[in-house]
């Protein structure tokens, strides 16, 4: 394929994945970002970095299964330092009723019992009787990923610019992954805001990421390094960017302390919230205008779906080639 001088808009796990991909494909790529300090802006930084296509069947699509299933492999091929042990879904008993619901919505998992939790994770021993193993799923932390990415994309040649905030005019190709900046353009665009905490204790020992079903406030614990967890739960109709609410920020911990009242004694780290870019129906587009592409509607699924869009992308750049339930 002839190289092509391409343009990748926003530094978040959206455009790092584009500029590395087209790089690998033999581009000349920049990577510009509007903020002037790296990842500063990005919503990339406040997720829980979940690799998890069964369990998100729950609320989304079989496309992002698809696209998800595809997304794991990129991640084993790119970052080593992908955790691939599975995710762990689980209710108290009282709410057995939300873990049969959820096993209903989604495949790829196996119904285990308390003995099976205790061996997958020997810290929620005995505090279980059933739940759902979701054996192919995984997760990243995305204060390690995210440089990772960047330092693999700047190897293959990737020239970084910070505090630029327009499109060139020279580019063949400007792929736009600015997320809800994109809103300029997108009009149906629109923020769903998503409030976590960030925790650290020696206490407790998770080896992947456990779902606790509540039918009113869900709870997802993903294990980082250095001993944190990152607690996340809400999906909030909003675009505000400000601080948590008290009562979320108790609704947070005090659900992790149900999962396990170890929690209690950890030291927060911190709580904070970030806005997620989604379109309508929550699927993930690939819009092509003229010379411009523009990725966007990630929802909460940025880390599981950033590598299959990528090479998506690279495809259509290369071949012409368009997915026709991603691309418009």
């Amino acid at each position: 394929m002839p190289q092509r001088k391409i343009t990748v808009r926003g530094a978040g796990i959206c455009g790092l994945w584009h500029a590395l991909m087209l790089a690998k494909a033999g581009h000349d790529v920049t990577l510009t970002e509007s903020s002037t300090e790296l990842f500063a802006e990005a919503c990339s930084q406040y997720a829980g970095a979940m690799l998890s296509p069964f369990c998100e069947e729950e609320g989304t699509e079989p496309l992002n299964r698809d696209l998800g299933l595809r997304a794991l492999d990129l991640w084993r091929e790119t970052y080593p330092r992908s955790d691939i042990n599975g995710s762990l879904v689980l209710a108290q008993a009282r709410d057995r009723r939300e873990l049969d619901r959820f096993a209903r919505m989604t495949e790829g998992h196996e119904r285990i019992d308390g003995d099976k939790i205790s061996e997958l994770e020997p810290d929620l021993a005995g505090r279980y009787e059933t739940g759902l193993y979701f054996a192919q799923e995984g997760h990243v932390t995305p204060q390690d990923a995210l440089p990772f990415l960047l330092d693999q994309a700047k190897g293959m040649g990737v020239n970084v610019q910070l505090g630029v905030a327009d499109a060139p005019d020279d580019a063949d190709w400007v792929i736009d992954c600015r997320g809800l900046a994109a809103r300029d353009t997108l009009k149906d665009l629109r923020g769903v805001r998503g409030e976590r905490a960030v925790i650290r204790t020696s206490e407790v020992k998770l080896s992947r990421p456990v779902r606790l079903l509540h039918p009113r406030f869900p709870l997802y614990v993903v294990p980082w390094s250095d001993d944190r967890f990152l607690i996340g739960a809400t999906q909030i109709e909003s675009e505000e960017t400000g601080p948590v609410t008290v009562r979320s920020a108790l609704e947070l911990l005090s659900t992790a302390y149900a999962l396990h009242p170890a929690f209690g004694e950890a030291e927060i780290l911190d709580v904070s919230a970030g806005v997620r870019p989604a379109f309508p129906d929550n699927q993930p587009r690939v819009i092509v205008r003229n010379d411009r592409i523009l990725v966007n509607g990630l929802y909460r699924n940025g880390y599981l779906l950033a590598p299959a869009l990528a090479e998506l992308t690279a495809r259509f750049v290369d071949e012409g080639v368009t997915h026709p339930e991603v691309f418009s």
